[in-house]
């Protein structure tokens, strides 16, 4: 009976044994392939610190880096050309994915600028499959403009959010803002050519100038120019000339001439252009004299 007992605490024994040998041989082999995959990952790693470091690499890395940096000055050149082709210039674009169930979509916020106008485009994107092609659709859009050209957008902001056509947004802000420069250059010329004459109270950039006669106190020219921009996107300058003359100072003009100054200020600008009609207005009202 006790010889029996010992034969099986033998055997097993002998399990146990074979059991620890197996496990240390199990051991060995990760302790092996992790050694390994640690000498496989050196490199790179030394490599990819030495980038960051600013230290320069050795090999084929050094190759990769210079088309890295060859790309990325190819990239910021076309985003450069882009710019310049339509006038807007981005400064920073965020996306994050956003997932429900089987639907995908894309949340993105791009600001930028176009001219001296500053904007932030909110928007999400997702895919919807019609027919055998997919096709992207704008779910929703927010948009925020500068303070300074919510007066003249902020109706066809509204506009372009309901409809969330993000492409008219874009071609419309560019035409907006090629009529805010041409008003702004035009006020700029005007006061650099005439100083004595022609004050902008609010800056070159407002959309008032101010027409002083020399000789006659209290007689002011107010010229209000305003661009105008409809839920369609159409961009169009309203020009509108106001008149401010004394009682006295009126006994010395006909009551129709001022009363028709501005209709037919607006008939030169049709006519000639607001800069154009503007140089009229000046030497008509004798504020300059010619050499």
């Amino acid at each position: 009976m006790e010889e029996r007992m010992n034969e099986e605490n033998a055997e097993e024994v002998m399990l146990l044994e074979d059991n620890i040998r197996r496990l240390q041989a199990e051991v060995a082999e990760l302790q092996r392939q992790r050694h390994s995959f640690k000498e496989d990952l050196s490199q790179p790693m030394r490599d990819a610190l030495s980038l960051l470091c600013g230290h320069t690499p050795q090999g084929g890395a050094h190759e990769v880096l210079s088309s890295l940096r060859e790309e990325v000055e190819q990239l910021k050149e076309d985003l450069r050309h882009q710019s310049r082709m339509n006038g807007i210039s981005l400064r920073s674009c965020t996306s994050r994915t956003l997932q429900s169930g089987s639907t995908k979509a894309v949340q993105m916020c791009v600001s930028g600028q176009c001219s001296e106008l500053e904007f932030q485009v909110e928007f999400q994107l997702s895919e919807v499959k019609k027919g055998e092609r997919p096709e992207k659709m704008v779910n929703s859009l927010n948009v925020v403009m500068g303070a300074g050209a919510l007066d003249n957008f902020s109706s066809f902001l509204s506009g372009v959010e309901e409809s969330r056509d993000l492409l008219l947004f874009f071609r419309t802000l560019r035409t907006f803002a090629d009529r805010m420069d041409e008003r702004r250059r035009t006020f700029q010329h005007f006061q650099a050519k005439y100083p004595n004459v022609v004050c902008v109270p609010g800056g070159c950039s407002s959309s008032m100038l101010t027409l002083h006669h020399p000789h006659l106190p209290g007689c002011t020219l107010l010229v209000h120019w305003f661009v105008d921009v409809t839920k369609e996107g159409k961009v169009a300058p309203k020009v509108d000339l106001l008149t401010k003359i004394p009682n006295r100072a009126l006994q010395l003009f006909p009551s129709r001439a001022v009363d028709g100054a501005a209709e037919a200020f607006r008939g030169l600008t049709r006519l000639l252009g607001p800069e154009a009609a503007l140089e009229e207005v000046v030497r008509a009202a004798g504020l300059i004299t010619d050499d």
